[in-house]
Parts: C-alpha cells; sequence; structure tokens
C-alpha cells in the first residue's frame, strides 16, 4: 500500500524533471529492471550500455534475460559515444541505456535521432543526475523511461530507494504493476496480471526524500558553480583534464568531479598523484579499477540463472573498449560530490593542493610501483 509521503515524492519529484509519470521503487538497479520489463525486452534481446558505469546498469539487463552490448565511452565526457552505436547495433537490438555519468547528461539529442531511426526503446540511467539539464530539458525526460537512485553516496539519498520517469502512460501502469506484485492500479489488491514483486519505496524513506527535495535546488546550484570553478582553475596545470562539459549542458548535479590525468604530460602517475593529494588531506580516489567487460562477472559468464542460451555465443574477453580501459587504468581522478558543497575556499585549497603536487613534482616518485630516481 502506497503512502502520502510517497506519492507526495513521486508528485514533487516527476514535477522536477518535467515527466508526466513517476513511480519510486525499492532502489535503482530494481528501476532499470523494471522500465526494461515495461519496456517489453524479451530473451535474447540486445541491450547497448556504456562500460563506464556501475555494474547494475549491465546487470539489470541480464536479470531481463536480455544481453548487454557494451559501446565505448567518448574519452573527454565519460559519457557513452553517439558515434559508435551505430556499429554495434544488430536486427536483436531492442534498446539503449545512457548513463549520465557523475551527473553530466549524455549526448541525448543525439542518441534519440539513432534511437529513433531504428524504433529502440531509450532508458536513461540517471543515478547520478537528479536536477541536472541539457537545454531546457532534465535528465530523465529524454528517453522512453528515466531510472534514479536514492543510495547512500547519491546527492539525494533515503539509504536506499529509486525512482522511475515516463511520459508514457502506458508504460507508467505497466511499472506501477510490476512495482507492486503485478497488480493493476484500480484494481482488487488480490489481482495479479504479470510476474512482478515487491519493488515498493517505504514510507519513512519518502518522508526522508521529501525533506532532502526542500533543499536539492540550492546544493545542486552550489555544487555547479562549484565544479564549473574547480574545472577552470584546474584546466590551467598541463596533464589535468576535467570532465568536458557541453555548452548544451545548462546544469551538472556532479554526483562525481571527474578528470583525467595525462602522466606523461604532468610528470607523475595517478598513483603518486593520488597518494600526494590525499597527504594534503584532499580525498580522492581513482574510481573504477575494470571496464565493465573485463569484470570476472562477464569474462566467466557468472549470470546464474540467466541468458542460458545465449552463453555459447558471448564472449566479452574480445570486447574493444579501449577510452574505458585507459582511464579505468591510468587515467581517472574522482573528487566526491560532498566536497562541492563547500565554500569558494574549499576549492580554491582542493585546486591549490593539485597546483603544489604540480609544482614538486620532481620531489615525488614518478611511479610508486618503482622506486625513486
Amino acid at each position: 500500500m502506497q503512502g502520502d509521503q510517497v506519492a507526495a515524492f513521486e508528485k514533487r519529484f516527476a514535477e522536477m524533471h518535467g515527466c508526466k509519470h513517476g513511480i519510486a521503487v525499492a532502489n535503482g538497479t530494481v528501476s532499470l529492471r523494471i522500465c526494461l520489463m515495461a519496456a517489453g525486452i524479451e530473451a535474447d534481446d540486445e541491450v547497448i550500455v556504456p562500460p563506464y558505469t556501475f555494474v547494475s546498469t549491465a546487470t539489470a539487463v541480464i536479470e531481463a534475460n536480455a544481453i548487454p552490448v557494451f559501446v565505448d565511452i567518448d574519452l573527454n565526457t565519460f559519457n557513452l559515444d553517439p558515434a559508435q552505436i551505430e556499429t554495434a547495433l544488430t536486427p536483436r537490438t531492442r534498446a539503449i541505456i545512457p548513463v549520465h555519468f557523475a551527473g553530466q547528461p549524455a549526448a541525448m539529442d543525439e542518441i534519440m535521432k539513432i534511437a529513433q531511426r531504428r524504433n529502440l526503446i531509450v532508458i536513461e540511467d540517471a543515478a547520478h543526475a537528479p536536477g541536472a539539464m541539457l537545454g531546457n530539458r532534465s535528465a530523465g525526460a529524454w528517453g522512453h523511461f528515466g531510472s534514479f537512485s536514492f543510495q547512500s553516496s547519491k546527492n539525494l539519498t533515503s539509504g536506499e530507494g529509486g525512482f522511475i520517469t515516463t511520459h508514457d502512460d502506458a508504460f507508467a501502469e505497466s511499472c506501477r504493476s510490476i512495482q507492486s506484485c503485478g497488480r493493476r492500479p484500480g484494481g482488487l489488491w488480490y489481482e495479479h496480471h504479470v510476474i512482478a514483486g515487491n519493488y515498493r519505496l517505504g514510507e519513512f524513506q519518502g518522508a526522508i526524500l521529501n525533506a532532502q527535495l526542500d533543499r536539492l535546488a540550492r546544493q545542486t546550484e552550489r555544487r555547479d558553480l562549484n565544479g564549473q570553478y574547480l574545472a577552470a582553475r584546474l584546466a590551467k596545470l598541463p596533464g589535468i583534464f576535467p570532465q568536458q562539459r557541453p555548452r548544451e549542458c545548462a546544469r551538472h548535479s556532479y554526483h562525481l568531479f571527474m578528470l583525467r590525468l595525462d602522466a606523461r604530460a604532468f610528470g607523475l602517475s595517478r598513483a603518486a598523484v593520488l597518494q600526494a593529494l590525499t597527504a594534503e588531506g584532499i580525498p580522492c580516489s581513482g574510481g573504477y579499477g575494470l571496464s565493465l567487460p573485463a569484470q570476472p562477472l562477464f569474462r566467466n559468464k557468472a549470470f546464474g540463472p540467466y541468458l542460458p542460451k545465449s552463453r555459447s555465443r558471448l564472449n566479452y574477453a574480445r570486447v574493444q573498449v579501449p577510452n574505458s580501459d585507459l582511464i579505468c587504468r591510468d587515467q581517472c581522478i574522482w573528487l566526491e560530490q560532498s566536497l562541492l558543497l563547500g565554500p569558494r575556499g574549499d576549492m580554491n585549497d582542493i585546486a591549490n593542493a593539485f597546483e603544489k603536487v604540480f609544482e614538486n613534482r620532481r620531489q615525488l616518485p614518478p611511479d610508486l610501483s618503482s622506486p625513486a630516481a
């Protein structure tokens, strides 16, 4: 039974993103799977996903008995590269899941044109992107579905939770039914129409999200301004490339502040830079260590009961995603969203730390795997 807090949040969050319908669910992984089921994705259908994303973007596809097909990212934006999508399409392709990575919307105009030509479903993985905008349209309002996450690390959080947006009445009704044990809205409580589960969001979480939503706009604006300022300062250093922001990106939600490090130009390896920044009091990480096709889950086809007929023809070891592999292996640095909620002085502290590391690069080991020269 859906309570008042969840119902109020569904209405507010959907309206904020300019979407006709909003359905709150248990988590972001479930939201992707429900979207795939509601869209009618069937066994052995293929779904385009990027290789640089949390594993759930792809495992939700497998749990829907469909096949994730990995298409590389743009090295500068960290998002799915539309130019590479066409070459990956086959007669079995049914859907595309672009990820708005770090809170920067993907190239949705180009992706939607491809989808319209090929009659494909588009499910936006907007787990990082509440409040983000591309042009005058919000993340989650471009495709047939939008999928959000309210897990504990997210900008808008209830510890766990997820959300689905759509403009389509039939898709919304299907999502609502799958979310609630196969019931139909307005139907009998013990009348079940499709295979489903209990994926509803709890009332306590709804109350938390309503309280958090009151301050999301202010926090997003602060993150966006701080992110732009920090990117402008860091871009002045040799070998530092902050996530490239397209002109059309009207608002970046900055779930993460992302940058690439060219070790040759900067004069230090990523490992050395991360250690030096940590010593300066700047929390940072290298992010994902492996592209999804390189994960043991995919290399070993450890899919449990899913895709039994497809395993013989799947070979993820042969998938080539050089841009994703490069940033995983050598280049990417993540700063978490909480850092961008501070005052301008905090941004200067972060930039000053990068500058200090660069200025003293010759006194530091160039590669922590080797002794200092």
